[in-house]
């Protein structure tokens, strides 16, 4: 297992990340803590949730991943050994993350009440990484990089990021939080954190978590350059393009208890020209006798912004192959195919 650098702070943490939002839905709290028993015997230092988890969300059901991974540290010890990540929702209507049912709002009252609660939840007194799910402001692709443009208003009750940043600071200062991470972020978004935080000795980001695979590259266009000349490296979900790209649902298949069959919210991945370029990428794995799920992950570990890329899996035989993409270093002759396939395709789900 690789080790990387956590923006300009003192942490690393493994370049595989487990990601947690099965667990409470498509995973019992034994199978969580057997994941995460699984993901530290294999060098795995990093854990990612969300008081949003489990997917998809829910009134009935939000919470229950924080609490499994509670568990789970008040059962095995060792949380100064994890550095655990969670995150607090952004704008949103959903009515039933705040006691006083008030929708999703990055004001100080309820970035404090969410805290509060993922720290009860996870049995910790300290939060390594807390990321802003998506933005307070409207923005057009969930906040992160569509490939066309899409006016949107301005809310008008917007929380500026200034005071999101003032907030942080607090947090940080009561110990609660040890750092600030971003996700669903656009470049100009990430910059404006950047800025504030310089010019008023505010908390600077340390990291984003965006959607990257070899069917959404939109992070190359913009973002790439500032993770790297700002050290704010990318933590990449959506890796397997929801599983896509492991070739379960090629030409229509559709395996029972898979994500598309019980929740069918894939639609990310089922856009014009998707399916034709995902059997491009499969058919390129099989040519070089590779796992589909291993080239597409080791793929986004290869690249030079990515500090960690997050591993979802709902089956134990799942995660141990994923795990296995640390290993596994691509020929220039892959590598070349990727990139003619993704020169002919480009970016079909963003």
């Amino acid at each position: 297992m690789d080790y990387r650098r956590l923006g300009r702070t003192d942490i690393t943490v493994s370049s595989l990340c487990l990601g947690t939002m099965t667990f409470g839905e498509q995973n019992t709290e034994a199978e969580g803590h057997a994941q995460m028993d699984l993901a530290v015997d294999r060098g795995v230092n990093f854990f990612d949730a969300a008081e949003l988890y489990p997917i998809p969300p829910s009134r009935h059901t939000q919470g229950r991943t924080e609490r499994i991974i509670g568990t789970w540290f008040k059962e095995r010890g060792g949380r100064d050994k994890i550095i655990m990540a969670t995150k607090v929702i952004g704008r949103s209507d959903m009515d039933w993350f705040r006691k006083d049912g008030s929708k999703g709002r990055l004001t100080r009252q309820q970035i404090e009440e969410a805290v509060d609660q993922s720290l009860k939840n996870l049995q910790t007194d300290y939060i390594d990484l807390y990321q802003i799910h998506w933005p307070d402001r409207n923005v057009p692709g969930f906040g992160a990089n569509p490939t066309r443009w899409e006016d949107v208003e301005p809310a008008s009750d917007e929380n500026s990021i200034h005071s999101t940043l003032e907030v942080m600071a607090d947090l940080v200062k009561a110990g609660k939080i040890r750092h600030l991470g971003l996700s669903n972020e656009s470049a100009w978004g990430t910059m404006t954190y950047l800025k504030e935080a310089e010019m008023h000795g505010l908390p600077r980001v340390v990291s984003i978590q965006n959607a990257y695979s070899l069917v959404n590259r939109t992070f190359d266009t913009g973002l790439a350059e500032v993770a790297l000349r700002e050290n704010v490296g990318l933590l990449a979900y959506s890796a397997l393009a929801q599983g896509y790209l492991t070739g379960k649902y090629r030409d229509g298949a559709a395996p029972a208890g898979s994500r598309k069959v019980l929740f069918d919210r894939l639609q990310r991945y089922e856009r014009a020209g998707a399916q034709e370029t995902m059997n491009e990428y499969l058919d390129l794995a099989a040519k070089h006798g590779l796992d589909p799920a291993q080239m597409a992950l080791s793929f986004a570990h290869s690249r030079s912004f990515m500090t960690s890329v997050i591993l979802g899996a709902t089956k134990m035989e799942q995660l141990e192959n994923d795990l296995g993409a640390a290993d596994l270093v691509l020929s220039d002759e892959v590598l070349g195919g990727i990139d003619d396939i993704h020169q002919r395709r480009g970016n079909p789900c963003p």
